[in-house]
């Protein structure tokens, strides 16, 4: 027997991931399982709830047999997710969100921009609720989706008996609780944690959604992370292979659980507002921790109690990274599948090649890397990717060479939000990285050098440590979520930045910057030619009638 394990689960975008954990924050054991994601044609991503609980399922079977632990051994476990939006009917049963009408597609992807136009009119209104997610409102967040289904999927919308955050669809799952989380409902529901009311009902009103609070089984109340939820239902626990004895503690969004796992380390120490998260894997979010509000346009937040209670988190982002680096791989055609056996195999030419040619390597190309559109500091869903410097090489080592140089302009994009949050006082000493791309040298390498900061590299998994305090919490093993932070806190290793690459990245971030202002000319010749063409037509039109 090993009593006192917890158990931490967390779902991507691909993929669930469960850990054993002791009370320590020791990783015991840790095991991955796939998920399917389904795009449609103009970028739509959705999934199916019940296979990702299944891959949850296996996950963390596969975890308590690698830890050597017994069923028993686990008091608590929780979760958390990417902020995708699960639809179930009024009896829990899965409702479509999808054009194709199949009802496994119940799941809104985090990454889905169906609702742009939503977006759009959410902004519009001026409310308050846009001072906590930047002054723009993204298509990633809720109450756009929302309206969209609202719109566009009437039959669903009048089915609705709930609608999740993944994260708290999957405590649902697990203890037949339907609180959510006050990290979820903050960070991406326009839920005010730190006013009384919480919900801003105008608000709602005004974007068309006056019954999302029925519609969707909403609390008047958000949840405290680690809050005790109950224990694990008996369907739950047959499928997850632990006991009714184990306790379910409420969760949190993916890179909030990550900046948890990072930070909280930090909790007593007064700097810890100049400590920096980097949860890093197919999107990045760089994220701050703070005993007061700090935020500004295009600052995701600040939201309270998003990770730590009686703290704000700020995030700024960006909306593709490592899967841009896997699109690069895919649209090449000495690409293929972007595995991870691919991933190493194009970083060990990289290696050999910039060994070769020295700072010549790949110098003429430049990529901005905004194929799917620029979170901070430019908060626009809309802005587009560009490539400079392509030739007819078709071969595998010109793919190393764009490999390279999307990851330097992902680095440099790191770079240009923590200079532009240092001028608004916001300031990072030093970044703390988690995320598939800890396990990249070449992005580690680059993060440091680019950003001019010292890199920590958390071990083992800095997003699952982040949910085993909140599961230790939850299950009595600490006495809050800040004593778990500091007890099962685990230091990094540092990788300090090296002047001489960081001058010639200094050379690179001034062209990044300058094919910036580049596309903002072109856009805004773009806006003003289509406003001359809409002139034109109108007044064809007022013609034809006369």
């Amino acid at each position: 027997m090993k009593p006192g394990l917890v158990c931490a689960v967390d779902v991507g975008t691909r993929s669930a991931r469960a850990g054993i954990f002791t009370a320590a924050g020791d990783l015991l054991g840790r095991a991955e399982h796939p998920i399917s994601v389904f795009l449609g044609p103009a970028g739509e991503g959705e999934h199916d709830s019940e296979e990702i609980w299944a891959a949850v399922s296996a996950a963390v079977r596969a975890a308590l047999r690698l830890a050597g632990a017994s069923p028993g051994d686990v008091a608590g476990i929780s979760f958390d997710a990417t902020c995708s939006l699960v639809a179930l009917d009024r009896t829990g049963a899965p409702l479509s969100v999808s054009a194709s009408g199949l009802a496994n597609r119940d799941t809104i992807a985090w990454f889905d921009h169906r609702a742009g136009a939503e977006a759009a009119q959410c902004t519009a209104t001026g409310h308050r609720v846009l001072d906590h997610v930047g002054g723009v409102m993204s298509p990633e967040m809720a109450t756009p989706k929302l309206a969209w289904l609202k719109r566009h999927m009437p039959r669903t919308w009048e089915r609705l008996g709930y609608v999740f955050d993944l994260t708290d669809y999957l405590t649902f799952r697990a203890s037949a609780s339907p609180a959510r989380s006050q990290g979820t409902l903050a960070a991406k529901w326009t839920y005010l944690a730190h006013e009384p009311a919480g919900w801003c009902h105008d608000y709602l009103a005004a974007v068309g959604l006056a019954d999302l609070i029925e519609k969707a089984g909403l609390p008047a109340r958000a949840t405290v992370v680690g809050n005790d939820l109950g224990p694990l239902t008996p369907r739950a626990a047959r499928d997850l292979g632990l006991t009714r004895a184990c306790r379910v503690g409420t969760g949190m969004i993916d890179a909030h659980a990550g900046t948890l796992g990072l930070l909280g380390g930090h909790v007593d120490d007064p700097g810890i507002a100049h400590q920096f998260a980097l949860v890093a894997g197919t999107s990045s979010c760089i994220a701050f921790l703070s005993p007061v509000p700090r935020g500004g346009p295009g600052v995701w937040g600040p939201y309270l109690g998003a990770a730590l209670p009686g703290h704000w988190l700020g995030e700024a982002g960006q909306s593709a990274t490592g899967a841009l680096l896997d699109h690069v791989i895919r649209l090449h055609s000495a690409g293929g599948e972007p595995d991870r056996m691919m991933h190493r195999r194009i970083g060990t030419r990289i290696d050999e090649l910039r060994a070769r040619e020295g700072a010549a390597f790949a110098r003429r190309l430049h990529v901005l890397p905004d194929f799917h559109g620029n979170r901070f500091p430019h908060a626009d869903p809309d802005a587009l990717g560009v490539v400079s410097g392509l030739t007819m090489d078709a071969s595998f080592d010109d793919l190393c060479r764009l490999y390279y140089r999307t990851a330097v302009a992902i680095a440099l994009g790191v770079r240009q939000i923590l200079d532009v949050l240092e001028a608004r006082g916001v300031r990072a000493d030093r970044l703390h990285l988690a995320g598939g791309h800890a396990r990249s040298p070449l992005l580690r390498e680059l993060y440091a050098d680019a950003t001019g900061r010292p890199l920590v590299i958390a071990e083992g998994d800095g997003v699952l440590a982040g949910t085993a305090m909140a599961a230790a919490t939850a299950a009595g093993l600490h006495p809050d979520l800040a004593r778990a932070a500091t007890a099962m806190a685990r230091p990094g290793r540092e990788r300090r930045p090296d002047p001489v690459a960081a001058r010639q990245l200094d050379r690179d971030y001034a062209v990044f910057l300058r094919m910036q202002d580049h596309r903002r000319e072109i856009d805004a010749r773009l806006r003003a030619a289509e406003a001359e063409d809409d002139s034109e037509a109108a007044s064809a039109k007022a013609a034809s009638r006369a």
